[in-house]
């Protein structure tokens, strides 16, 4: 069985290099740049982002225009603007309400949010709520989507258990290049289970969402191409390798993966511990210590990390580590712990009881392969099948709980895997228990090349159709998607 070690592939992060705290980061990794440009995109220049200069932003929370009838209704407009990303430099963005990454927006279990969404970009637009149980026509789909100059809008009932989603675009073959460009926020579900937990909140609860870039120095434009590996500017909450300022005690880290198709391993300088507490689905049947914490595109991780364990003074760099990765990658961002503070805070032995899996009622498998032989305009597989919206690949019955063996059948290439409408649980990684990391409800796994994961999912919320798909999101864009049909 491949382990991450062996792997390097489009989008996969591996590997760690020494600190240099003071050096600057190369906007473009310098192994690709002796390559030359794709045809049609500009070589990007020579200039370069000092590492920490940027202080991280707080994601700004949307508040609702009404709150009537316990309803929360917000407005949200997709348009284009510029924005300074690159010091002195102004971006292009395609965006939700002018802000990079768009507003979080913060909702609670059983109480609905209504979102009426206009289209001022010049594309087609589809805006899916990542990992929420809704109905298809709520759901975003790859075929339902807005056109230019329309508005529709989205009702999120919010039946659901606490969880960290987000929204993204999704209207198929743009779908990348949307959320590349900057159309991707959080949406954060919570409840009196979760809020009853005495874990850190309000200022400590503090949302971390990385992706990856690759910008033309010249111009201070997105580049944007398939599988582009040149990606390598890192972006915190939209500031590139920023630094954040902490007090000296615990906050919990909603850490988000809105790359594209890149993976991270994240781990603090020191090798110091930190705490998982949550995944995908929310919060984990059980805490578990770790040094790092793996996500792939589209994946999301909270933890907690006691900074009372540092002086006030000390810079401590979160790393993206691995074998191979070269220092344009290795070093995401830096917190800086500049005070002390009181703290009530704590992790509890025991953070919720997940129902116990009902017996399953079918097994089936799914197969991801894509072209890697190097031709010119390759194409990406499920069950070797490229994605057609007017064929149902999979028909399942109302209430059914079944398992799906996932197999990646490329040598070279990573995938990982994600279902819409459900949450699942990992079962299997490799013929083997998963860790501790999956063991609680899950959207979104990782397949390393010739990998297999076995899940199971219960379909006992809503009937339709609904897509399955790779969530390295260049994948998908080149096919790598197919339709499942409740009843």
């Amino acid at each position: 069985m491949p382990t991450r070690r062996r792997v390097l592939g489009a989008g996969l992060s591996v590997a760690g290099v020494g600190l240099t705290g003071a050096s600057l980061l190369p906007v473009l990794n310098a192994r690709e740049a002796t390559a030359g440009p794709a045809p049609g995109v500009p070589a990007a220049g020579a200039a370069a982002v000092q590492l920490f200069a940027a202080a991280m932003p707080i994601v700004p929370v949307l508040a609702p225009v009404s709150t009537i009838g316990s309803v929360d209704r917000y407005e949200m407009t997709m348009r284009t603007v510029r924005k300074e990303i690159l010091p002195g430099i102004q971006t292009e963005l395609r965006t939700y309400n002018g802000q990079f990454p768009g507003p979080t927006i913060k909702a609670r279990r059983n109480r609905p949010v209504v979102i009426r969404q206009r289209n001022q970009l010049g594309v087609d637009t589809s805006m899916h709520l990542h990992g929420a149980s809704v109905p298809p026509s709520e759901d975003g789909s790859p075929m339902d989507t807005i056109a230019p100059g329309a508005a529709r809008r989205y009702t999120y009932a919010n039946k659901q258990s606490h969880a960290s989603l987000w929204y993204h675009d999704h209207a198929h073959h743009v779908e990348s290049e949307n959320v590349y460009r900057g159309m991707h926020g959080s949406y954060l579900l919570t409840d009196d289970e979760e809020e009853a937990l005495p874990l850190p909140k309000g200022e400590y609860d503090v949302l971390i969402a990385i992706r990856d870039a690759n910008f033309d120095a010249a111009t201070g434009a997105l580049v944007y191409r398939m599988s582009d590996r040149a990606r390598t500017t890192l972006l915190v909450n939209g500031a590139p390798h920023p630094r954040f300022e902490v007090a000296a005690r615990s906050y919990r880290l909603r850490f988000a993966n809105h790359s594209n198709q890149r993976f991270f391993e994240l781990c603090l300088a020191d090798n110091g511990d930190m705490v998982q507490i949550a995944s995908d689905g929310g919060l984990l049947p059980r805490p578990h210590t770790t040094k790092a914490i793996y996500l792939t595109s589209g994946e999301r991780a909270d933890v907690v990390i006691d900074f009372s364990r540092y002086p006030v003074g000390t810079k401590l760099v979160l790393k993206n580590t691995g074998f191979g990765v070269v220092e344009d990658v290795s070093q995401v961002m830096r917190f800086d712990v500049v005070r002390t503070a009181e703290d009530n805070s704590s992790v509890p032995a025991v953070l919720r009881t997940l129902p116990r899996l009902p017996t399953p009622t079918a097994e089936r498998t799914v197969v991801l392969r894509m072209d890697e032989d190097g031709r010119a305009d390759p194409k990406a597989y499920i069950d070797e099948k490229l994605y057609d919206p007017a064929r149902v690949d999979a028909h399942i019955r109302p209430g059914a709980s079944e398992i799906w063996t996932v197999t990646n059948a490329n040598t070279k290439a990573p995938h990982n895997f994600h279902m819409h409408l459900v949450q699942f649980q990992v079962l299997e990684r490799g013929g083997a228990a998963p860790g501790p990391a999956e063991a609680g409800l899950k959207d979104t796994v990782r397949l390393l090349p010739g990998e297999t994961v076995k899940l199971q999912a219960t379909f006992d919320a809503y009937q339709g159709e609904y897509v399955y798909h790779c969530h390295m999101l260049d994948h998908s864009a080149m096919g790598m998607m197919a339709t499942m049909k409740i009843g």
